[in-house]
C-alpha cells in the first residue's frame, strides 16, 4: 500500500513538474503540490496518525510575592485599568469572614497555636481556587500563591514553634499533593518579589490600620522577610515557583516599582506595558 502511494505521488509530481529543470520553478511547484499530496495520503492511508497541534488558552501568569506590607495590593491596583489582564487579589476577605462571621486571620494572630493549622488549611483551599480560576485574558496576575503560603508562612509558623512537627507534615503533604495534582493550574511564568525592609513594611501596616493586623510586630515581619530572602535570593532550601524571577526594591514609591517591573520584564522579551493595551482589565471580586 505504501509503495502504491509513493508511486502515485511521484506520478503526480512528474505531471506537475513536466520537464522543468529550473530549481526555483520546481521548488515553487513542489510547495503548491503539498496540499494535494497530503490529501492523497489521507485517502490511501487513513490510519496514519496526523500531527496534533495543541491549542491552549493558558494565560501568562505572574505571581506577586512579598512580605506583609510590601505593597502587593498597591502594585496590583496599578493594573486594574490596564487592558488584557485579570488581577486576582489575595482572598483575605474570605479568611476574615469564614462562614460569614469568623475572622480566622485575627483569631490566628491572637491565639496562634490554637488557630494556625485551621487558617493555613483554609489558605491552601482558597489559594488553590485562585490558581484554578479560569481567565480569558492574556495576562493573569495573582497576589501570592500556594508556594509562598507553604515556603514562607507555614515554614515560619513551624520554625517559631507555633505549628508542631506533625501539623507541618500534614500541611506539607497536602501542599505536595496539590501542586502535583494541580500542576497545570499552579504553574507560573514569572514571579515578582517585592523586596521590602521589615521596618518599612511595619510603617505601612500601621498606616493602613487593619483590625486583623493590629498584633503584627517587627519580629514577625523580620522572620517572614528572612524566609522570602532564603526562597528568592539565597535559594538555600525551597524550590522557586518558576524559572523567571523579578526582584524589585519595593521600599520605593508605587510608580517607581511599576516602572522597574516593566524594565525587568524586558529581560525576558516581554513587554506587558505595550501588550496590556487591548481589551480591558478585570479584577476578580472576592465577595
Amino acid at each position: 500500500m505504501a509503495s502504491a502511494v509513493v508511486t502515485k505521488g511521484l506520478r503526480h509530481l512528474a505531471r506537475s513538474f513536466g520537464r522543468q529543470t529550473h530549481f526555483l520553478t520546481a521548488s515553487r511547484r513542489l510547495v503548491q503540490s503539498l496540499p494535494k499530496m497530503q490529501k492523497l495520503m489521507e485517502n490511501y492511508c487513513p490510519n496514519v496518525s496526523r500531527p496534533i497541534v495543541k491549542k491552549t488558552n493558558h494565560p501568562f501568569i505572574i505571581l506577586v510575592e512579598g512580605n506583609i506590607g510590601s505593597g502587593k495590593t498597591t502594585f496590583l491596583k496599578q493594573f486594574e485599568h490596564l487592558p488584557n489582564a485579570t488581577v486576582i487579589p489575595e482572598p483575605v476577605n474570605r479568611w476574615t469572614a469564614v462562614g460569614g462571621q469568623h475572622n480566622l486571620l485575627q483569631l490566628m494572630y491572637e491565639e496562634p497555636k490554637k488557630y494556625a493549622l485551621a487558617l493555613q488549611t483554609y489558605i491552601q483551599l482558597t489559594m488553590l481556587q485562585n490558581h484554578r480560576h479560569p481567565v480569558t485574558t492574556e495576562f493573569k496576575l495573582m497576589e501570592r500563591s500556594l508556594h509562598s503560603a507553604r515556603y514562607c508562612f507555614v515554614e515560619n509558623l513551624f520554625r517559631s514553634g507555633v505549628l508542631s512537627e506533625v501539623e507541618t507534615l500534614v500541611l506539607d503533604e497536602w501542599f505536595q499533593h496539590l501542586i502535583t495534582a494541580e500542576a497545570a493550574a499552579c504553574k507560573a511564568d514569572v514571579a515578582v518579589y517585592l523586596r521590602t525592609d521589615p521596618e518599612v513594611a511595619l510603617r505601612r501596616i500601621q498606616l493602613r490600620a487593619r483590625e486583623s493586623e493590629k498584633t503584627v510586630g517587627l519580629d514577625y515581619l523580620r522572620s517572614l522577610h528572612e524566609l522570602h530572602e532564603e526562597w528568592f535570593l539565597k535559594q538555600s532550601y525551597f524550590p522557586l515557583p518558576c524559572e523567571r524571577i523579578v526582584c524589585i526594591d519595593a521600599n520605593q514609591t508605587a510608580d517607581i516599582v511599576r516602572d522597574e517591573f516593566y524594565r525587568q520584564m524586558s529581560r525576558f522579551n516581554i513587554n506587558p506595558q505595550h501588550r496590556l493595551t487591548k481589551q480591558g482589565c478585570n479584577t476578580i471580586n472576592e465577595d
